[in-house]
C-alpha cells in the first residue's frame, strides 16, 4: 500500500461515508494492512478474524480494564480535571471493564441473576410488547422501524427486567444513549465527553437510590436478584453494583435495536432471502445467525495494553488501544465462503458479534429472543413490509454501533 493511499484511507476511517458503508476500506485493511496504526482513530485497527480472535483470549496483554476511561488521556492536564466523575465512573472494575480473577467473579454472580429462565419467562411479556407497538402503527400503513419498534422494545423488556417504571424508560434510553456517544474513537471531541458525563452524573444517583430501594423491598426484578445474589460468599460492592447495572441497562437494549433494525433493512434488500424466510420459517434461529454476521450490531471495541506484544508482524507498546473490527472480522473470507452475500441458510456461521469466550456477551440469549419474536411477528402481521428509502439514514453519533437512525417502510 502507497504511503499517500494509506493516508487517504485512514482519514476515510472517520468520515460520515465509513461509517455509511464500511466494507471496502475494511476489506483492504484486511488484504493490505490487517494490523493498521490509524492516526486519525488513535489507536491500532484490526481486521482479520485471527488476530481479533487472539485479542478476547490472551487478555494479560489486550485487556479491557481502564479502557473506556483512557479516552481523556489525550487532553492536557487543565482540560482533564474537567472530566474527574467520568474517570471516576470507569475507574471501578465491572462486568466489561475488568479481567480475569475479577472478571470470573463478576461474571459468576451476573449470571445468575441473568439466566436463561429468566429469558424465558419474559417470552410472553415480550410478544404482548411487539404486539401493541404494532397495533399502534398497523391502522396507518406506515411506521419507522428503528423509532416505533427497534427501540421500544428492547429499552422497554429492559426496563421491566430491571424493574424500572415505564415513565421512566424514555429517560434511560436518553441517558443510554449520551453514555455511550464517546465510544468507538481514542481521541472523543470534548464536548462528546461532557454529554456522556452529564448522563452519568445523573444517573448514578437514580441507580444509587434504585439499588437501595430494591434491598429494602426487593422483587422479582434483576436489580433486587443483583443486590442479594452471592457467589462463593461474595457478593458486590454498592459502586461495582452501580456501574454493572449501568453497563447491562445500557447494553441490554442498544445491540438489539442494531439487530432489528439492521436485520430487518437486511431481508428487505435481499427479497428472496425474505421469501425463502417466509416459506421456511424454521430457518429463523440460522437467518438471526446470519443477521448478526453480516451487519454486526457491535462495530467495534476496544482493547488496552496491558505489556507490549507482536500481531501481525507489528509491535504493539503497552498502553496503546487496539480496536477489534468486528465488522471485518465477520466478513473474513479465511472463515465466510463468499462473505458479502447474504445467505440465511449459511452453515458453520462463526462469527463473533457477541464476541467470544469469557467476554462473550451474556446478554446475547435475550437479544436473540427479542429478535427472534419481533421478525416472526412482523413477517405473520405485515407480510408485505417494504422500504419507503433505499438509503435509511446511519446513526453517526455512536461510531462503536452499527445503527439505523431511521427505517422507513409501509406494509
Amino acid at each position: 500500500m502507497q504511503t499517500a493511499s494509506l493516508k487517504a484511507l485512514d482519514n476515510y476511517l472517520v468520515t460520515r461515508e465509513f461509517m455509511e458503508d464500511p466494507y471496502a476500506i475494511l476489506r483492504q485493511l484486511r488484504e493490505e494492512d490487517p494490523v493498521h496504526w490509524s492516526d486519525s482513530m488513535g489507536s491500532w485497527v484490526l481486521t482479520r478474524y485471527d488476530d481479533i480472535v487472539i485479542t478476547f483470549k490472551e487478555f494479560s496483554h489486550f485487556s479491557n480494564e481502564g479502557r473506556l476511561g483512557k479516552v481523556v488521556e489525550y487532553l492536557p492536564p487543565e482540560r482533564r480535571q474537567e472530566f474527574k466523575v467520568f474517570e471516576e465512573h470507569y475507574r471501578p472494575k465491572s462486568l466489561i471493564h475488568s479481567d480475569p480473577p475479577d472478571h470470573t467473579r463478576f461474571r459468576a454472580l451476573v449470571s445468575k441473576a441473568f439466566t436463561p429462565r429468566v429469558v424465558e419467562s419474559m417470552r410472553p411479556r415480550i410478544q404482548e410488547i411487539v404486539n401493541e407497538l404494532l397495533d399502534a402503527v398497523q391502522p396507518s400503513g406506515r411506521m419507522d422501524i428503528i423509532r416505533d419498534l427497534a427501540i421500544p422494545v428492547p429499552v422497554t423488556v429492559i426496563s421491566e427486567i430491571f424493574g424500572v417504571p415505564r415513565s421512566q424508560v424514555n429517560q434511560f434510553k436518553q441517558w443510554a444513549d449520551e453514555i455511550l456517544a464517546f465510544q468507538g474513537v481514542n481521541k472523543p471531541a470534548p464536548e462528546v465527553i461532557h454529554k456522556s458525563q452529564k448522563a452519568l452524573i445523573e444517573i448514578c444517583p437514580y441507580m444509587i437510590d434504585l439499588l437501595r430501594e430494591k434491598r429494602r423491598n426487593p422483587a422479582k426484578d434483576l436489580v433486587s436478584e443483583l443486590a442479594a445474589v452471592e457467589a462463593d460468599g461474595d457478593r458486590l460492592t454498592e459502586p461495582e453494583l452501580v456501574n454493572s447495572c449501568i453497563t447491562l441497562l445500557v447494553a441490554g437494549h442498544e445491540t438489539t435495536t442494531s439487530l432489528i433494525g439492521n436485520g430487518i433493512y437486511t431481508l428487505l434488500r435481499h427479497p428472496e432471502q425474505l421469501q425463502l424466510l417466509k416459506d421456511q420459517p424454521a430457518l429463523m434461529p440460522s437467518a438471526i445467525e446470519e443477521m448478526l454476521r453480516y451487519e454486526s450490531p457491535i462495530a467495534r471495541q476496544p482493547r488496552l495494553m496491558k505489556q507490549d506484544a507482536e500481531l501481525g508482524g507489528k509491535k504493539i507498546r503497552k498502553g496503546e488501544t487496539v480496536f477489534q473490527m468486528l465488522s471485518a472480522a465477520n466478513r473474513d473470507p479465511a472463515y465466510f465462503h463468499d462473505p458479502d452475500r447474504f445467505d440465511i441458510r449459511r452453515k458453520d456461521n462463526c462469527h463473533i458479534a457477541f464476541g467470544m469466550g469469557i467476554h462473550f456477551c451474556v446478554g446475547a440469549p435475550l437479544a436473540r429472543t427479542e429478535g427472534s419474536i419481533v421478525f416472526s411477528t412482523l413477517l405473520q402481521r405485515m407480510p408485505e413490509l417494504r422500504l419507503v428509502d433505499e438509503k435509511p439514514e446511519w446513526e453517526m453519533h455512536k461510531p462503536a454501533a452499527r445503527m439505523l437512525k431511521t427505517l422507513p417502510v409501509a406494509f
